[in-house]
């Protein structure tokens, strides 16, 4: 199978790529609701599914056109995994561990508020 390259299609309008403003490592927080994470993954533009997005309220949907970024979450409740607009997080200052499970298995430590990567297999 031969995969075609699209980049000058006429009509196909590709969103423009933008730096990450965080990085992988990063304890960060979420900027409305009460939870923080560890940056695991980041997509340079919007890469879940249009159920997802149309599941949050409009007047608070984040724009597409801008970094997104996996996390291992966290709150006084609960760990999750999140994927969250770059326009709704803040970096974490506090230097506190992240208690989220699945963290030694993406990381090795903390160091000065980073998680600093294991070196994993890439497939």
């Amino acid at each position: 199978m031969e995969i075609a390259d699209r980049s000058n299609v006429p009509g196909l309008v590709q969103p423009p790529l933008r730096t990450a403003k965080f990085a992988i490592g990063q304890v960060v927080k979420h900027r409305i609701y009460p939870f923080r994470g560890v940056i695991f993954d980041v997509d340079p533009v919007f890469s879940n599914t249009e159920e997802w997005l149309a599941s949050i309220p409009e007047e608070v949907r984040p724009r597409r056109d801008q970094p997104f970024y996996h996390l291992l979450a966290e709150n006084a409740q609960t760990t999750y995994v999140a994927y969250v607009s770059e326009q709704n997080l803040l970096a974490d200052d506090t230097g506190k561990p992240v208690s989220h499970p699945q963290v030694p298995h993406f990381f090795k430590e903390l160091k000065r508020g980073h998680y600093i990567s294991r070196e994993r297999a890439l497939h």
